[in-house]
């Protein structure tokens, strides 16, 4: 039995486990033996932090003042080179290390450099002082220059190690700064190659990032594979606006990006805490992003700064509804500021804190704070000074708000899968084309009109389902109601899309939806009533312009061999004007759709050729306006619409025909 309590004892192989088998890595070997500690890993993604690190160096040398122009070239070889014409690292010998001077201290010695006390460095992306001695330890070839008081000083390394001592090149005129040239060690990496794309996105981000510095980038021709450029100046003005802009393709809810820059608070000792600068849209479609960044480096899983920025972005909407008395504007919560929002964020911190040595997320606790409370007062400033925006941007959200609250309590109806046949509406006529693109589908009221709508369809391409009456006014329904009402199951069975959490627009099985109802008062309502369903609960559908109103005519006018028809009365004003005065003419209503010959229907309303339709559209800047008009005109208050009646009646006039 073993002694617990006692002595060492020998294992099962007759092994000891002593004093000598205690390792003691010293140097830099334990960025050698575990290069995923300080760099993720030593896949392609690991070897570009590499290039990142230098770089981040780099540019700590510009946000600090001290430099203007960093020059990044990829060489034939798998070489890189990062120039600065900044201060230069340090070559005077180290007062700690008295034969070593202060370049080798750095580049031979974890935790050694010059970020610490935040004296050479206000804010910087470096924090560890591993960054520059990791590079070199995974290098199996690290070349530096060192351009001071205008001498040149130069020294090699190989895998962490000085291969020759630190040498006075000589005097040198008009350049000063670091230049470092380095090989990745292929004992750690492989034959895996620097990607020239790769290297000039860092670029470019970073030349976003800080609009002060020029980047300047170049690469071997026989290294590019795509349309990367061999040579570019990046320098970006506009900043983070710029970048975001570049992204998005001005296709945005804002026309031009909310943006700006400012000092965060001011900290104990009466300097700024840090800076940040912004650029922010919302898309009206697709899925939204946002970049963050801290002292330059990218933090890919966000952290505190970006939960400042959304709590600000939430809190100013909030409030702006609450200005405007908007009460739906409560049930707004961050998720929904978040979709579609597009959005770049860079802080510049003293003393940041992240989570590892990848700096992927940043920990700081006080930055959530600063940046809410640096960003809530300007975001205030920017919705006050234009309403309308404000509105429509309120809108926005709402709607965002309200689909996710259906997309909670409504179930969706069944839908086809790979096991399951499509069920699909027995009173459906459908269309024999697959592809969805070239099909459309016609909502007509009742059976009758569906019988019409049959005969004078082209049955390859235009599918009828009819929908008996009136259908459900969503907008004043509850949920429950909805999810039971059979017309509505019908057509989101007919459609094949989906809704709520289950929607999809891929499967969306017409190319056009067609809403086609008696040219009268009747059909008008029951139009309204549809657009209303599509409107609060398939708005994508409507957003991409797959929805449209068919136009029959009311009147048919015939005069001996001529015809034609009139759209409504006004119409039939203006139509009698065609034929010969004081000849007779036979006026002929249609009593609806039902009532109407196939071929007339065909002719005037289904035939691509000669009919007319009307596109519905929901114009962003008009999205607040649109809102309240469906809440007025459809929703649960009827004094709203007792109110419109009265302020529009005047607009009613007596046609005579």
């Amino acid at each position: 039995m073993n002694d617990l309590f006692g002595g060492a004892k020998a294992d099962a192989t007759g092994n000891d486990y002593t004093a000598k088998d205690i390792e003691v890595l010293e140097g830099l070997e334990p960025v050698r033996r575990r290069p995923g500690m300080y760099i993720g890993g030593t896949d392609e993604a690991a070897l570009h932090h590499l290039a990142a690190e230098v770089l981040d160096n780099a540019m700590d040398e510009a946000v600090a003042g001290h430099a203007s122009t960093i020059e990044m070239s990829l060489e034939a070889g798998n070489w890189l080179v990062v120039r600065d014409n900044g201060r230069g690292i340090p070559v005077d010998p180290h007062p700690k290390f008295k034969n070593l001077s202060a370049l080798e201290v750095i580049l031979t010695t974890l935790h050694s450099g010059g970020k610490f006390s935040g004296k050479a460095y206000d804010t910087s992306g470096g924090l560890h002082g591993v960054g520059s001695s990791v590079v070199n330890a995974l290098s199996d070839v690290m070349e530096v220059e060192v351009a001071r008081d205008r001498v040149l000083w130069k020294q090699s390394y190989a895998r962490g190690k000085p291969t020759t001592k630190l040498v006075n090149a000589g005097a040198i005129q008009n350049r000063r700064g670091t230049q470092i040239r380095f090989h990745p060690d292929e004992q750690i990496f492989g034959k895996l190659p620097f990607i020239a794309a790769r290297l000039y996105r860092l670029c470019r981000s970073k030349a976003y990032l800080f609009r002060g510095v020029q980047i300047r980038w170049s690469c071997a021709p026989e290294l590019i594979r795509d349309d990367t450029p061999a040579q570019a100046v990046l320098h970006f003005p506009g900043g983070l606006r710029d970048s975001l802009e570049a992204d998005i393709g001005g296709a945005a809810l804002v026309a031009t990006p909310w943006s700006g820059e400012g000092d965060l608070a001011t900290a104990a000792d009466g300097r700024p805490a840090g800076r940040l600068e912004w650029a922010v849209a919302w898309l009206e479609q697709g899925d939204g992003f946002l970049h963050s960044y801290a002292n330059t480096v990218p933090t890919a899983q966000g952290g505190t700064h970006e939960t400042g920025f959304r709590n600000a972005l939430l809190r100013g909407l909030r409030g702006w509804g609450e200005h405007r008395g908007n009460k739906r504007a409560n049930s707004v919560v961050a998720d929904d500021v978040a979709t579609g929002l597009v959005a770049k964020l860079s802080v510049f911190l003293r003393d940041p804190q992240f989570q590892g040595q990848t700096k992927e997320k940043l920990t700081s606790p006080e930055a959530a704070k600063l940046v809410e409370q640096a960003l809530r007062d300007r975001f205030d400033h920017f919705l006050a000074g234009d309403p309308t925006l404000a509105d429509n941007l309120l809108s926005f959200v709402i709607e965002r708000a309200e689909e996710r609250i259906r997309r909670k309590e409504l179930k969706d109806t069944p839908r086809k899968t790979a096991t399951r046949r499509l069920r699909l509406p027995g009173k459906l006529a459908d269309c024999s084309v697959e592809d969805a693109a070239r099909t459309e589908l016609f909502l007509v009221e009742g059976d009758s009109a569906g019988g019409s709508a049959k005969q004078a369809r082209d049955r390859a391409t235009q599918a009828v389902l009819p929908l008996r009456g009136k259908i459900l006014n969503v907008a004043s329904a509850s949920t429950e109601k909805l999810r039971q009402n059979q017309e509505l199951k019908d057509l989101i069975e007919a459609l094949g899309c989906g809704v709520g959490d289950r929607f999809d627009r891929t499967r969306l099985r017409y190319g056009r939806i067609i809403v086609m109802t008696d040219a009268d008062v009747d059909g008008a309502h029951i139009a309204s009533l549809l657009m209303t369903f599509f409107y609060r609960e398939l708005p994508e559908l409507v957003r991409a312009g797959h929805l449209y109103l068919a136009q029959p005519p009311l009147y048919r006018l015939v005069q001996g061999a001529k015809s034609v028809y009139a759209m409504d009365d006004n119409d039939l004003v203006k139509k009698r004007a065609l034929f010969k005065p004081n000849a007779k003419i036979d006026v002929s209503r249609f009593k609806g759709l039902g009532e109407m010959p196939a071929a007339v229907l065909k002719e005037t309303t289904m035939d691509p050729k000669k009919r007319t339709l009307l596109k519905m559209m929901t114009p962003s800047d008009e999205r607040a306006r649109t809102n309240d008009l469906v809440e007025s005109l459809m929703g649960r208050r009827p004094e709203l619409r007792f109110q419109f009646i009265q302020e529009n009646a005047k607009l009613v006039a007596e046609v005579d025909i």
